[in-house]
């Protein structure tokens, strides 16, 4: 069985995160420059193998698709094209950037290292496969 990868796109970075081989836990990878990602997804699917892409999808808070969105399909779209053999499937991210920032609050980290948002965004992608995993194992 291969791994999930998470991918919580953002304009300027990209959190990613990765399942275990068994796709039972959900571990913080990186965080890569968006312009930057396929060099970073070429490399790692060199080495490990992804059964399938869980992207965020960003939605406001009454349900509509955030401006975001027009990004994340854009690069879904290409996601698609370089790796047709590899599902893409979506997961809701409205409360992944909030539950990141109190997941390193209840972890101790300081104000300082709080603010670093490659951090945040890693955690973020991580948080996104972690409920897509267990949405999954409730089916």
């Amino acid at each position: 069985m291969g791994r999930l990868l998470a991918i919580d796109y953002g304009k300027k970075r990209t959190g990613i995160a990765v399942s275990d081989p068994l796709q039972i836990i959900a571990n913080g990878l990186t965080t890569v420059k968006t312009s930057e990602i396929f060099d970073f997804l070429h490399d790692y699917l060199s080495k490990e193998e992804v059964t399938t892409f869980v992207v965020g999808l960003p939605k406001q808070m009454n349900g509509k698709m955030s401006e975001n969105m027009q990004r994340v399909e854009v690069f879904v779209d290409k996601l698609k094209q370089k790796y047709p053999s590899i599902p893409v499937e979506y997961y809701d991210e409205r409360f992944s950037s909030r539950m990141a920032h109190q997941t390193m609050i209840d972890g101790g980290l300081k104000k300082k290292a709080r603010q670093n948002k490659a951090l945040v965004d890693e955690i973020s992608a991580t948080i996104i496969l972690q409920g897509y995993m267990e949405s999954k194992r409730m089916k």
